[in-house]
């Protein structure tokens, strides 16, 4: 049977309904209706249902969503009822903030390994994780089972590691380097540009001036 396709934007609503879930359960409210989700997801109720109804539903008419229920069932369709191994490859001021970032290990992913290429930052720990040189990363991914990396390296160097991750197994990047990768169909790179997000709020906010100008 040849599985569903879902689309780009209901795969980017779901951490998004995974957190708010999350808030939800920490408020002690035991169940919600798509109306009342929608308030609060800033969507269509009739959004949020045909979303959900890709992977099955989840919702009875009349009673809603049972909200733990759901968040588990969407944790299980994000992955996150696995560990995933990953490594940080750049241990600058973004690498050991993301290092640090202990939420990472809460929602699945468990750092494994920090890399580096500056001899001067070798064997410093972050979180207990001792920083290596980037030449040790061939043999360590070799050694070691390690599903995502992290770059955080200049974009210079960010083509050719991603070429080294690549040829040693590695399915899945997280890329903060200010360049785009490419890479092979089996491979997963997922682009962070920190600053094209920056812009779009300098736009938003330019555009808001403009309306309340004068007024």
């Amino acid at each position: 049977m040849e599985a569903k396709e879902i689309s780009k934007a209901v795969i980017k609503r779901l951490p998004r309904y995974y957190r708010y879930l999350g808030e939800l359960m920490e408020e002690n409210v035991e169940r919600i209706s798509s109306n009342d989700l929608s308030k609060k997801m800033h969507v269509t109720a009739s959004q949020i249902r045909q979303d959900l109804n890709n992977f099955g539903g989840f919702g009875q008419q009349g009673y809603g969503y049972n909200v733990r229920y759901l968040y588990t069932e969407i944790g299980k369709i994000l992955g996150l009822d696995t560990v995933h191994p990953m490594i940080i490859l750049g241990a600058g001021n973004l690498g050991q903030a993301l290092a640090n970032y202990v939420d990472f290990e809460k929602r699945g992913f468990k750092l494994v390994g920090i890399f580096d290429v500056n001899p001067v930052l070798e064997g410093i720990a972050v979180r207990g994780i001792e920083i290596q040189m980037l030449s040790d990363l061939p043999l360590f991914l070799k050694e070691n089972e390690v599903e995502i990396a992290i770059l955080t390296l200049p974009k210079i160097k960010a083509k050719e590691m991603a070429k080294i991750l690549i040829d040693n197994g590695i399915k899945a990047i997280w890329n903060f380097a200010h360049i785009d990768l490419d890479a092979p169909e089996d491979v997963m790179v997922e682009n962070v540009h920190l600053s094209e997000s920056l812009m779009t709020l300098s736009y938003n906010l330019s555009e808001y001036r403009k309306e309340h100008e004068g007024m």
